[in-house]
């Protein structure tokens, strides 16, 4: 299966040099849809590119930076009001994913642009966290009673929280799985290992961790439409990450003790096959032969390959819906057991023909 324009370019930026319009046309349409235009300006800038893009792409680039510069002054203000609001209760108050790389300073999180801030907070102290955030302006979006069951029973976080005057929304996790899941880990031991912000009063996952996060969050979830952003993550997590001292045997570790086995080597494999991440050829190995469940390759390959791509009709072939479908499903399956999986989808279709799915 070739790969798109857009994973080449990424890969091998040199041969921007030589695009035509339409092909530069084709590449700021995928960008744009798997919601990386931003990141790839950033990565033209970096790698000494950006002057030398003909004006009309230059200014698609331009335009998605100057967005992304004030989206990051106003997920500043957000996590300051979200500290404000909870500074009296004491617990370290953990950022994750898109909010974790802003303000750790990652790779990951140049140009990023993303819909809502995720915190960790321990389970003991979900109610206190949920009546702090309340009373400085968030509420709940989700009142059906079924939904408040779903998050507060069996998911990893309560209700997503929306404040009343800026409109802006929080994702309260106790973990990085739900409960229902049978590798879900145990939350202590990622709370046991997270690192303070220099200068800052935050916390951010371990460095393994975050790669474990991201590669869980891709992996489990069953919804690719921001894929291709999140295997970039990954990507750039990995590469920054990996030049501390006994990485990659770390991550292993970690993936084991967290029963995250399986969503790292995907991690692995499709970031290496789609965009030439370096991961050494044993951590590779070691990566699938420690997955506790042998993994069907071709099966996943045909699946994920397809499912990975920027959500764009240059990218997609007539199976693509159907490998986004089946990865949905296998979503829910390892999500929750059966008995909860099945009414659970067939109320999904019954309210998304209604137009009011939430999740």
């Amino acid at each position: 299966m070739q790969l798109p324009l857009l994973s080449q370019v990424i890969v091998n930026p040199r041969q921007v040099l030589e695009f035509n319009l339409q092909q530069w046309d084709l590449l700021i349409r995928q960008a744009r849809r798997a919601n990386v235009l931003a990141k790839l300006a950033v990565f033209f800038e970096e790698n000494a590119y950006f002057d030398v893009i003909p004006e009309q792409p230059r200014l698609h680039l331009k335009s998605a930076q100057i967005y992304a510069e004030r989206f990051s002054i106003s997920l500043g203000f957000e996590i300051t009001c979200i500290e404000k609001a909870l500074k009296e209760i004491p617990i370290p108050l953990i950022f994750l994913k898109g909010a974790a790389y802003y303000i750790a300073a990652n790779q990951a999180g140049k140009g990023r642009i993303f819909s809502d801030v995720d915190v960790l907070v321990p389970e003991e102290n979900l109610l206190e966290v949920e009546r702090a955030l309340t009373s400085a302006g968030w509420m709940t979006s989700t009142l059906d009673a079924y939904d408040q069951k779903y998050y507060r029973q069996w998911m990893h976080e309560i209700p997503p929280l929306r404040h009343l005057t800026r409109r802006t929304s929080i994702d309260v996790h106790h973990n990085i799985l739900p409960k229902t899941t049978r590798f879900c880990p145990d939350a202590h031991k990622l709370l046991a290992n997270i690192v303070k912000v220099p200068g800052k009063n935050s916390w951010v996952l371990a460095p393994e961790d975050r790669v474990l996060h991201s590669a869980t969050h891709l992996f489990h979830e069953g919804e690719f439409e921001q894929g291709f952003r999140d295997l970039l993550d990954l990507d750039s997590l990995l590469k920054e990450f990996s030049v501390q001292e006994n990485f990659w045997v770390l991550l292993l570790q970690r993936a084991d003790e967290l029963k995250q086995n399986i969503p790292l080597y995907y991690a692995l494999r499709y970031t290496h096959h789609i965009l030439q991440t370096p991961v050494p050829e044993h951590i590779l190995k070691s990566s699938q032969q420690q997955s506790p469940n042998r993994v069907n390759s071709t099966l996943m390959d045909a699946l994920f390959l397809r499912a990975l791509m920027p959500d764009h009709e240059s990218c997609n072939d007539r199976w693509t819906g159907l490998a986004r479908w089946l990865l949905f499903v296998r979503s829910h399956w390892l999500k929750m057991p059966v008995y909860l999986m099945m009414p659970h989808l067939l109320r999904k279709a019954f309210r998304r023909v209604l137009g009011k799915e939430q999740h």
